[in-house]
């Protein structure tokens, strides 16, 4: 049945674009904007909290995959009608036949459900918010002290409307309250590193990783803040103690191959990285795939700059990656 009601969905979509829209580019571009509307309300609804960013992933990817298919069938409907009108305009009277394929491991529907994520990245501040806010809850996470809770809580408000002073101001409280509260020393990190006051973001992260050595907000954290402080080797450490503590976290990768890429330019360096990750990423169906995919292309122009295209197709053959 839900197969049933993506197929009518796009159907009814194509039919009102192609109605009011002459511009093939034009209608898919505001079908697009349609499904990711949707997608994006989806995403809004998922909670993150106490969950893994793999779970978090695979929720958001479920949000996409319930528009891909409408975008898929669109897309092929609106093929078939510029076939057509091309044949009427040359008076060709050839038979065009309407063929949909819905295999979801082919590469046409792949290539609606990237082009959706792609544009949910850039468009769906949601999308970005909840792939990088779970928070795995552990003994020491949250605090039985209620001044504790109420000072951690008017600071995630303070924090969401980007009053940074004001929420650094109550996750301060709520640290004192309650000295053992570890998501009140994450999200005080994060104040002072948005303030700019980075060693004391350092310092809030420690006293997190601390209580929960496990830790992956401040553990990721921690390696940005080094970044912020040009300490790049500092923070390649702090990234690989994340991988003993998630092997397959994408954001260990991410992270080195970054530092590689754009601080160090190591850029074979930053490419082997950057392919695990993008490799991760596939596997965990997350968003962030496509920020990997846009420094690989960006490593592949400096590469190519260079006369390392060989080295670079070498690399990718190493992990398994094709190019299209």
């Amino acid at each position: 049945m839900k197969k049933l009601i993506l197929i009518l969905v796009a159907l009814a979509l194509y039919s009102n674009e192609s109605a009011a829209q002459k511009n093939k580019k034009t209608e898919t571009d505001t079908l697009l904007k349609e499904l990711a509307d949707n997608s994006c309300k989806c995403i809004d609804s998922i909670s993150a909290y106490d969950k893994t960013n793999d779970a978090v992933a695979l929720e958001i990817s479920e949000c996409i995959n319930k528009n891909t298919e409408a975008l898929h069938i669109g897309k092929q409907l609106m093929n078939t009608a510029t076939l057509k009108q091309t044949n009427n305009e040359k008076n060709n009277k050839t038979k065009v036949d309407i063929t949909i394929n819905l295999d979801k491991e082919s590469t046409s529907y792949k290539e609606s459900y990237y082009e959706l994520e792609r544009y949910l990245m850039s468009n769906c501040s949601e999308m970005k918010v909840k792939a990088a806010s779970s928070e795995k809850q552990n003994e020491n996470s949250v605090s039985n002290n209620k001044k504790a809770r109420e000072f951690y809580s008017i600071g995630q408000k303070e924090s969401t409307k980007g009053n940074y002073e004001k929420a650094a101001e109550n996750f301060e409280k709520a640290v004192k309250e309650d000295p053992k509260f570890a998501f009140a020393w994450d999200n005080l990190g994060i104040s002072y590193r948005q303030l700019n006051q980075i060693d004391k973001a350092i310092e809030a992260y420690r006293k997190s990783i601390a209580l929960d050595p496990t830790g992956t907000m401040p553990l990721q954290n921690i390696a940005v803040a080094y970044i912020y402080k040009k300490e790049y080797h500092k923070a390649i450490e702090a990234y690989e103690k994340l991988a003993t503590v998630e092997k397959n976290n994408p954001e260990v990768q991410y992270g080195i191959g970054n530092i590689y890429t754009n601080y160090l330019k190591e850029y074979e360096k930053g490419l082997d990285s950057m392919c695990k990750a993008y490799n991760l990423y596939v596997d965990q169906k997350s968003p962030y795939r496509t920020d990997a995919e846009t420094i690989i292309s960006m490593i592949y122009a400096e590469m190519k700059k260079q006369g390392k295209e060989e080295q670079f197709n070498t690399i990718l053959k190493n992990n398994h990656i094709t190019q299209n």
